[in-house]
C-alpha cells in the first residue's frame, strides 16, 4: 500500500497545485516533484528505477511543452503516452522472454502458494495491456471533450479508481489458483 501512495504522490501533488493555483503551476510542481522522487529512490534503493526515468523524460517533454507554449493539452497527453507505453510493454512481453510481464511481476508474490498455468498468465497479461491502452484512450477523450478541471479530477479519482478496481479484479481472478495447503 505504501508503494501505491509513493507512486501516486505526484498525481496528488499535481491535483493540489492545480486546485490552489493553475495548470501551469501544477505542471512545474509535478516536474520538480518527479525529480525529487527519482533522487529519493536513488538514495534509498541505490539505483534509478527505469519506470521513473521514463516517466520523468515523458513528463519533461510534455510538461516542458505545456510551459513553453502555455497550452495545457501537452500535459494532458502525458498520462496517455505513459499508459500506451506500459500497455505496449505488456503486449510485447507476450513474445519476448519465457514469462510475461504480469508473471514476472506477480510470480514472486504467489511463489509456492499457487499453480497458475501459463495460458492464464498470458490472458492476464493481455488484459493488463488492453486495460492500459484503454485507460490512455479514456484520458485523451476526457482531455479533449471536458474542461481542464474535469480532466484533473478524472486523473486523480478516475484513473486511481480504475487501477484499484482492475487490481482487485485481478486478485479475485487469481484466488482460484492459490492453494492454502503446503
Amino acid at each position: 500500500m505504501l508503494n501505491i501512495i509513493y507512486e501516486f504522490s505526484l498525481v496528488i501533488i499535481f491535483f493540489l497545485a492545480f486546485k490552489f493555483y493553475d495548470i501551469y503551476v501544477a505542471t512545474a510542481t509535478i516536474m520538480v516533484g518527479a525529480v525529487l522522487q527519482l533522487l529519493a529512490t536513488r538514495f534509498y534503493k541505490g539505483y534509478f528505477e527505469k519506470k521513473q526515468v521514463i516517466v520523468l523524460v515523458v513528463l519533461f517533454v510534455f510538461g516542458g511543452m505545456t510551459l513553453y507554449f502555455h497550452d495545457p493539452i501537452f500535459i494532458k497527453w502525458k498520462p496517455t503516452v505513459i499508459f500506451w507505453i506500459i500497455g505496449t510493454v505488456f503486449l510485447l512481453s507476450q513474445f519476448v522472454g519465457a514469462k510475461t510481464l504480469t508473471q514476472r511481476m506477480l510470480a514472486h508474490v504467489l511463489e509456492g502458494k499457487s499453480a497458475v498455468p501459463d495460458y492464464v498468465w498470458k490472458r492476464l497479461n493481455v488484459a493488463w495491456a488492453f486495460f492500459f491502452l484503454l485507460l490512455g484512450a479514456m484520458n485523451v477523450f476526457v482531455a479533449y471533450y471536458f474542461s481542464t478541471d474535469t480532466w484533473v479530477n478524472f486523473k486523480l479519482y478516475g484513473i486511481f479508481s480504475a487501477l484499484i478496481l482492475f487490481g482487485v479484479a485481478q486478485s479475485i481472478f487469481l484466488t482460484r489458483y492459490i492453494s492454502t495447503e503446503k
